[in-house]
């Protein structure tokens, strides 16, 4: 049985990278200064955060029935079934869309509502990609990534408070109030929301923060101190030196572990703008273990 696995832009994966990987991505829409553009697509993260930082008007949207069902309909001309990864149904309607949509499909797609995005939603879909390899269908594979959905978790700082403020996360005046005092917020992302987790007086304080938070995850909630049956991701938007040096920090404090580095996906870049970094662990599979 062929099986395609398919994911969107949020997961942080490039058009580029997909092919390499075998997966198919399909770009999110953004709306800036009233014009469409999609991620990967005619729209860099460069470009992105340029625009952002020159007060652009920029909104996340979801992408088109229309555009969803393409992808699903020119995979299915040479696959069996479609495993479709969308991005936590807590952040965006699109997974509830996608799973609208299979209905019609007569069980040869499979929506996967595993609540990941970004570093962990990218894992997912290497899972499921391996999942396939090992013979399982749409359905198992469907079940075991939703099994495990609250078995990742990643944690953020920003480097301003402009954007939090901006898109209506904080109000302005704990925006204005925490500028001044130079707050740095550490947020979290486990399961559906982007949620407020602690708060830091400079960027080393706030990764301090996040490797500790980190650090409790993996003892207490996955039970894997060393992470050696963890994969850690350092994320970023336009921090690469930053997010390299929290690599080495990551890669000294478990040597056993499987650590990779990624941007983050501009979906998330839109709330909390450039110079953010973020700490993430998802578990390995025992089925691809």
């Amino acid at each position: 049985m062929k099986i395609a696995i398919a994911v969107d832009s949020n997961s942080g994966i490039t058009q580029r990278e997909a092919e390499e990987l075998g997966l198919h991505v399909l770009p999110m829409p953004f709306m800036i200064d009233g014009t469409v553009y999609y991620e990967g697509i005619d729209l860099t993260s460069e470009e992105f955060y340029r625009k952002m930082e020159e007060g652009a008007d920029i909104t996340t949207s979801q992408p088109s029935p229309k555009d969803v069902t393409e992808v699903w309909d020119r995979l299915l001309e040479e696959h069996d079934e479609v495993v479709y990864i969308p991005m936590s149904s807590g952040l965006s309607g699109s997974c509830q869309t996608a799973l609208m949509l299979a209905e019609d499909y007569d069980g040869r797609v499979h929506v996967v509502n595993n609540q990941r995005i970004s570093v962990t939603q990218r894992q997912s879909a290497i899972d499921a990609r391996d999942l396939a390899a090992k013979g399982y269908a749409g359905a198992g594979i469907r079940e075991i990534l939703e099994r495990v959905k609250f078995e990742s978790t990643i944690y953020i700082t920003v480097d301003t408070l402009k954007y939090l403020k901006k898109g209506g996360r904080i109000t302005p005046a704990a925006a204005a109030l925490g500028t001044l005092l130079k707050i740095k917020p550490v947020l979290t992302i486990q399961g559906e929301k982007l949620d407020a987790f602690s708060k830091a007086r400079t960027m080393k304080q706030a990764k301090t923060t996040m490797l500790s938070a980190l650090a409790h995850d993996l003892e207490e909630r996955l039970g894997d101190k060393s992470a050696e049956h963890t994969y850690l991701q350092i994320a970023h938007t336009c921090s690469q030196e930053a997010a390299k040096e929290l690599e080495e920090t990551v890669r000294e404090l478990y040597p056993g572990a499987s650590v990779y580095g990624a941007s983050l996906s501009l979906s998330i870049g839109c709330h909390i703008g450039p110079g953010a970094l973020a700490v993430a662990c998802t578990r390995k599979l025992k089925e691809l273990e």
